[in-house]
């Protein structure tokens, strides 16, 4: 902490966008994506993991300050074998246009041994995310959190004082996705694909996407079903299928389940369905997905499919068969539901754009592709006469 200029220390829960819960920690507050009820309903390790990092969840408040510090205490994953991960980046954005990024040294490490699934914590300090030269003058201020690490804020520091950014009648926007819509492998936390897409539609974000984890949990669909929202989207798929987590036959019911609790909270929200990027792997040879173990041993995290496509016969899932199955059901309930939409997944990356950027792991898109995913949506699904737009 700098001893240079005086200091003026503000609570950071009243600061907070996109968290659907905190958590009073012996450092500060942890936010969570997910309420206390749900994680206790989920007791899955990956689901803990991925609700605890903070997805489009951003500090937001309007101040004449210059400088400004957080402390926080992050949660850093490192995988054994695996090419290291870079630390996760702080995005400052002033007055609506990204000013700085910084990262923030120490804090704990989360030490996973992929070949066996283990896992070892080794504590670490807190650390200082610091931002210096901020323009002068009355301005509204945005911290977005690292979307990959999960973070303990300690204290908010600046050298002038703040309060909330007034409301600005900016629509909310609830989506539900897996780890791409959560953000694997974007730059930093403004450019996910959701968090683009939201800048671009003039949204206020709340992201659910939740990697590994979107699976059509019940906990899930009724965290949204009591979430307010202007707008939603859940987006099906890809889970479903490298977890191999149900057959055909489990599947269509468990998608009108998961609407017909959303529509328990939202009975007239424009409601959009995207199914799956296109993901080579997984078109038409089912899940579980794993590890290629032949290119880690050569420092390099890449995906395979292990099933076998005879088997869709039986009805393993594969992600030709969901996107048929979700234009089938969006189609059917659209008849007594007007505000019902489907969206496929290859409009946002098809076949042309994986020539052009192929998925680096053959399972997440990369910055390049992020950006193009965020663009295309709001241009789908916020454009004059598209689901989101304004004037629906």
């Amino acid at each position: 902490m700098s001893t240079e200029q005086h200091w003026t220390t503000t609570p950071v829960s009243d600061l907070l966008r996109g968290a659907l819960d905190l958590e009073r920690t012996e450092h500060g507050v942890l936010p969570h994506r997910l309420p206390a009820w749900a994680r206790h309903q989920s007791g899955d390790a990956q689901v803990a993991m991925a609700e605890s990092q903070p997805s489009g969840v951003r500090l937001a408040f309007r101040t004449r300050a210059t400088a400004v510090e957080l402390d926080t205490l992050p949660t850093k994953r490192v995988f054994v074998g695996a090419p290291p991960r870079p630390d996760g980046i702080y995005d400052l954005v002033v007055d609506g246009h990204l000013a700085d990024q910084v990262s923030v040294t120490g804090g704990n490490t989360l030490v996973v041994h992929l070949a066996t699934g283990s896992a070892e914590l080794r504590p670490g300090p807190v650390g200082v995310a610091r931002f210096a030269r901020l323009p002068e003058g009355v301005k509204d201020v945005e911290i977005w959190l690292p979307h990959n690490e999960t973070t303990e804020l300690v204290a908010l520091r600046t050298d002038a004082p703040v309060e909330p950014v007034p409301d600005r009648g900016r629509r909310v926007w609830l989506h539900h996705g897996s780890s791409i819509s959560h953000g694997s492998d974007a730059a930093s936390p403004t450019t996910t694909w959701p968090a683009l897409a939201a800048a671009r539609a003039g949204v206020e974000l709340v992201n659910l996407g939740l990697s590994g984890s979107a699976l059509l949990d019940p906990f899930t669909a009724r965290t949204m079903r009591d979430t307010p929202a202007d707008l939603i989207s859940v987006k099906i798929g890809i889970n479903i299928v490298n977890a191999d987590l149900m057959r055909l036959r489990a599947f269509a019911p468990a998608v009108h389940g998961f609407l017909d609790t959303i529509r328990e909270g939202h009975p007239d929200t424009p409601l959009l369905v995207v199914s799956a990027l296109l993901c080579p792997i997984h078109e038409d040879t089912p899940g579980p997905g794993a590890f290629d173990t032949e290119a880690l041993s050569s420092g390099k995290l890449r995906f395979r499919a292990t099933g076998d496509p005879a088997d869709r016969a039986a009805g393993k899932l594969t992600l030709t068969v969901i996107r048929e199955e979700l234009d089938r059901i969006v189609k059917q309930r659209a008849e007594q539901d007007a505000h019902l939409h489907y969206l496929d997944g290859r409009d946002l990356y098809g076949e042309a754009d994986h020539t052009e950027l192929p998925l680096p792991d053959r399972l997440h898109p990369d910055a390049a592709a992020h950006r193009l995913i965020g663009e295309r949506f709001a241009e789908r699904a916020f454009r004059a006469g598209g689901p989101f737009a304004a004037d629906a």
